[in-house]
């Protein structure tokens, strides 16, 4: 049985270590999980980091700004658990490490028909199907996604799934127009995205985003706000179509369900769901590299200072360390 692993650690500020880990001993109602591949979710963990406030996740370890073990798209095999889970692979909204004990209720089954690589999406396709229970989009709406980064990329595609749904995604890198392309959708840059939005989501985390959100917005319309801000302070200019054409601004965050199907859906099915969405091979398009496990420190770094463009990068764990006993 393995006893012992290895997992990335952000040490302090702009500095991250590669440490060893002791797994403890299995409960009966626990799963053993050699990881196959971690996705590195670019907008939050740069955040944490360069030091700055996330929102906390599933097995985080540690304390900001550091030491902190953070992260949360892992993919892995079962090695040991009840029968029905045993060799499965399976997603688990888990750090960067080689292999882990947990609940067995806190791993969800990868579909056959899901390779591990686009399957570390898992959570990031959670999130934008949160977000549109609850922005409710119907037939032939015109949307804009500003923020091309993972979730809003990830929002874009399953908006473009709805018949008559007209999506945009708005960007200021137009090297994302290919991969707006890919997903179905539109691409703009700010300055030149059509008004007159029924829906706008918002991801790109900036003032000016949010502020160009509204912008695009009908009248009577909603921003469906999904970035995390942390502790930045966000200041808008709420003058001229703001209250005439009363508009709104709605926050939408992924820590619980949507009140929209909050009594008939749990964060499990929410998950199975996301997974079964991701049977769409045009997800692919946002795996845009991928390096060995031991090489996370210098490519958090790289993403952190800007040196390394991704959406989604992977994280391979093939001959990492994780002893047996």
């Amino acid at each position: 049985m393995l006893d012992r692993a290895e997992a990335f650690w952000i040490r302090a500020p702009g500095q991250g270590e590669i440490r060893p880990v002791a797994l403890p001993e299995p409960g009966d109602g626990d799963v053993v999980v050699r990881t196959l591949r971690s996705g590195v979710s670019r907008g939050t963990e740069t955040l944490v980091f360069r030091g700055g406030a996330p929102p906390s996740a599933p097995f985080q370890e540690g304390e900001l700004p550091g030491p902190v073990k953070y992260g949360y798209l892992n993919v892995g095999a079962v090695e040991r658990g009840p029968p029905a889970l045993r060799g499965r692979t399976v997603f688990c909204l888990y750090p960067h490490q080689t292999a882990y004990v947990v609940p067995a209720g806190a791993v969800t089954v990868v579909p056959e028909a899901v390779p591990p690589a686009r399957a570390v999406l898992a959570g990031t396709v959670e999130t934008a199907v949160n977000a549109l229970w609850d922005a409710a989009p119907l037939i032939g709406d015109r949307v804009a996604v500003v923020g091309a980064g993972m979730v809003g990329c990830c929002v874009a595609r399953l908006l473009a799934r709805i018949p008559g749904v007209v999506v945009t995604l708005v960007d200021v890198d137009v090297a994302r127009e290919g991969v707006a392309e890919a997903l179905g959708a539109g691409f703009a840059r700010p300055e030149d995205a059509a008004g007159g939005r029924d829906l706008v989501v918002h991801t790109s985390a900036t003032a000016a985003g949010l502020q160009r959100s509204l912008e695009l917005l009908a009248p009577e319309g909603t921003v469906l706000e999904l970035s995390w801000y942390g502790d930045e302070e966000v200041r808008l200019s709420l003058g001229g179509a703001f209250h005439v054409d009363r508009l709104r601004i709605r926050a939408s965050q992924v820590g619980t369900v949507s009140p929209a199907r909050s009594a008939r859906r749990t964060t499990a099915d929410r998950l199975a769901l996301a997974l079964d969405l991701l049977r769409d091979p045009a997800f692919d398009v946002l795996l845009t590299g991928e390096s060995r496990f031991e090489e996370l420190p210098g490519v958090m770094a790289r993403m952190a200072a800007d040196d390394l463009p991704a959406l989604c990068h992977s994280i391979t764990y093939e001959g990492a360390g994780g002893c047996s006993a």
